[in-house]
């Protein structure tokens, strides 16, 4: 009896055509392999051993070294659309390439994935070590942080103020700064949870106060930056509204021209930092107990996280195309009013 099952079972996938994976679920499937090995090396990693390392620097190697890793963050995000998008590429290949050359298509693949998980876990760790100098700043008694703001802005302004540059050029380093809003909210989720588990006393105060001073600093720099860039450039103020509208175009997925620039951010490194942080929180609210009630309670919170970040993703989906269209609507009533 159990021979005629394992034959029948045999027959079936013998009889059954292979169907290979389209080039979306490849290209998914790279993406998820890339994070997970984020997430395990960053794991591995001390990060109690890098933030004694850097705090024992003074407030001038601070700033050096956070200017030196946001430099390698800038070239690791212009790399990583490359080697993501030969990825993709190698997926679309080997989902509709032939049997004769399954064999090259897959090694092919196999070695950009390899490529992309080394230049990702390096951007992870170069992310994870500006999330650390940062918070040695604002854990710091002695003024670290305003110092480390202050200099970092000013040499940013300095560089950026009598800079020639195009409006294509302007237009990507608008984009530049979008992102580096979304990699310094990774950085502050690492300093929320570093208080969570090590702080004592009200800390919730100071930290909102820290805060807001690095996200205020940081909008009043790049008004400035953007200003004299716009002024010494002769670029009109009416740029910054098309290029408001192209990113609503690309919100809501209509086809872009030739001449118009996309918002690439990549989020498998600072996925991998949030997911790394994050980790030892979601470990105190674990019970004590058996293997199996701790189980249930990880797979618990992880279903209720996936949840809550799925109807966020909905909400903030549905509320940017909202508001997209209430732009692009604007700006064709205004054009009208203009001719």
């Amino acid at each position: 009896m159990p021979a005629r099952i394992l034959m029948t079972i045999w027959r079936v996938l013998h009889t059954r055509q292979f169907q290979k994976p389209n080039a979306a679920e490849l290209s998914d499937f790279g993406c998820f392999i890339v994070l997970a090995i984020g997430v395990i090396t960053l794991q591995m990693t001390d990060i109690s051993l890098i933030y004694h390392i850097i705090r024992g620097q003074g407030i001038i190697k601070l700033y050096v070294v956070y200017n030196v890793l946001e430099i390698f963050d800038k070239l690791c995000q212009s790399f990583g659309e490359d080697v993501l998008q030969v990825l993709f590429n190698s997926a679309e290949g080997l989902s509709n390439c032939s049997p004769d050359n399954m064999i090259f298509q897959l090694m092919r693949f196999i070695l950009d994935e390899a490529i992309a998980i080394i230049a990702f876990v390096v951007h992870s760790f170069i992310l994870l070590a500006q999330a650390i100098t940062l918070s040695t700043c604002i854990i710091g008694c002695n003024n670290a942080l305003l110092a480390l703001l202050v200099s970092n802005n000013f040499s940013e302004v300095k560089s950026n103020v009598f800079k020639r540059v195009s409006k294509e050029n302007l237009h990507s380093l608008v984009y530049y700064d979008i992102i580096e809003r979304f990699h310094i909210t990774t950085y502050v989720l690492f300093v929320l949870s570093q208080n969570i588990l090590e702080a004592e006393g009200p800390w919730f105060e100071s930290f909102a106060i820290d805060v807001l001073q690095v996200y205020l600093c940081e909008t009043f720099i790049d008004t400035i930056k953007h200003s004299f860039l716009a002024k010494f450039n002769e670029i009109k103020p009416s740029a910054y509204s098309e290029f408001l509208e192209d990113l609503c175009k690309q919100t809501l997925n209509e086809k872009p021209d030739e001449r118009r620039k996309d918002l690439t951010f990549i989020p498998l490194a600072p996925a991998s930092v949030v997911i790394r942080v994050l980790t030892p929180v979601y470990a105190i609210l674990l019970p004590y107990g058996p293997l199996p009630w701790r189980l249930f309670w990880i797979i618990f919170w992880s279903s209720l996280t996936y949840i809550m970040l799925a109807i966020c993703k909905m909400l903030v989906g549905l509320s940017l195309r909202r508001l997209a269209t209430w732009y692009i609507n604007q700006r064709l009533e205004s054009k009208q009013h203009v001719d």
